[in-house]
């Protein structure tokens, strides 16, 4: 059995794009024609293949087909690019699905650009996800590598040890003294406002397990931003974990300061990336791999 070419193009730019109609547009044929290719490449396969809900996803039978059309989509252009076969007025750069968290993309990853080649062209896609929930786009076939927290390689990847990234537990020194003027324990924890990035932020409750059994304070401030995150230490809205090459600045000048000197959470990063032998994937890993070691504490 093969796949069509064609019929694979579609599916893949129907999960690229979003929907069946963004597709045909990309495609430049009609939606009803990327829907026939969808339905014929299910028949053939005897699977269903993307959830018809917005945006479009693919079911775990489709999530072996993504990581197969993008590994295609790229190894293709990298080939035309090196025969001299793409068209003149095409795109050369290589399109690299990526994940890094937050804090990485805030503090240190943008720096691989500055060791970065000019040649093979990269164009990112960047996403945005925690490190301890990165690893599962590489397994949906949504991004081709990810800075992750998870050690363990993804199914077709290969995983490289990337360095440690320190949290410190850090708030304003105002806070400091309302909050923790007599101790930090699990009492004053329990009542002192804490800072959470998201729903999948586990920073500041591994922190307080790390001082004694205790749940989460009932005030908690969302703050969805690196910058932000530590913008609302500052101004004393509450307490959090910050990575300690962001804090560096506030904590010489005393605008903030940690709320038990010396204690600290080291968080392992690694960088997972698909097995397929692609010149921008390997420039990006070479790039990532000597960035994280001017960065990171050694792993």
């Amino acid at each position: 059995m093969r796949i069509d070419s064609a019929q694979l193009a579609a599916f893949a730019a129907v999960l690229r794009e979003g929907s069946f109609e963004a597709a045909s547009r990309h495609l430049n044929v009609t939606p009803s024609a990327v829907s026939q290719r969808i339905r014929l490449l299910e028949e053939r396969l005897g699977q269903v293949l993307i959830n018809r809900k917005s945006p479009s996803q693919p079911t775990r039978a489709g999530e072996t087909l993504a990581r197969l059309a993008m590994q295609v989509e790229i190894l293709e252009s990298e080939a035309l690019r090196e025969l001299g076969a793409s068209h003149p007025d095409a795109d050369e750069a290589v399109r690299l699905p990526i994940v890094v968290n937050a804090d990485s993309l805030a503090c240190w990853f943008f720096s691989t650009l500055d060791v970065l080649p000019a040649q093979p062209a990269i164009r990112f896609d960047i996403r945005v996800e925690d490190q301890d929930h990165s690893a599962s786009l590489l397994r949906d076939g949504s991004v081709m590598a990810a800075i992750t927290a998870e050690p363990k390689p993804v199914q077709g990847c290969r995983v490289e040890t990337l360095g440690v990234m320190r949290y410190l537990p850090l708030a304003s020194p105002g806070f400091i003294a309302r909050h923790f003027a007599a101790a930090v324990d699990s009492a004053s924890l329990a009542l002192a406002p804490v800072l959470i990035f998201n729903d999948k932020d586990a920073l500041q409750q591994r922190f307080i397990h790390s001082i004694a059994p205790g749940e989460m304070p009932p005030r908690r401030h969302y703050i969805p931003s690196a910058a932000g995150f530590a913008e609302a230490a500052r101004r004393g809205l509450g307490w959090g974990m910050i990575p300690e090459m962001m804090a560096r600045e506030a904590l010489a000048t005393g605008e903030l300061a940690e709320i038990i000197p010396g204690r600290w959470l080291d968080i392992p990063l690694y960088w997972q990336h698909w097995r397929i032998e692609s010149t921008a994937l390997a420039a990006l890993t070479r790039a990532v791999r000597h960035t994280a070691a001017l960065h990171l504490r050694p792993g």
